[in-house]
């Protein structure tokens, strides 16, 4: 069974950094698409940045771009996203999507709150 496990949410002042994680148990987040997406309060759950199969090509959404950053770490099985340069429009539940034979796998998503 694919789960995801995002963490590393939580509340920190403008400016400030946070760094998530995605943990993946039953498949190898290695080789797949992956991405995270955010859903502010009242609003659309928009992309955020992607990392192709290969892990050789990123994108980011505008408004992350510069201050964002998705990787993989192999050995934990994990996908981040340093955040970095928070901003109050920021906040967000985040969650991590892999896509495994184009199917998706999203986790339950974690709560970057920005507030000074």
């Amino acid at each position: 069974q694919v789960h995801l496990v995002e963490s590393g949410g939580g509340l920190v002042q403008p400016g400030g950094s946070l760094r998530l994680a995605c943990a993946a148990s039953g498949l190898s987040l290695d080789f797949l698409a992956v991405a995270w997406f955010r859903q502010a309060p009242g609003k659309k759950r928009e992309g955020v940045s992607c990392m192709t199969s290969s892990g050789s090509s990123t994108n980011y959404a505008d408004s992350v771009k510069g201050r964002f950053t998705i990787s993989r770490d192999i050995a934990k099985n994990t996908v981040n996203l340093q955040m970095n340069s928070l901003k109050p429009e920021d906040t967000a539940v985040y969650y991590c999507r892999a896509l495994l034979a184009g199917i998706p796998h999203w986790g339950k998503g974690t709560l970057v709150t920005v507030s000074s």
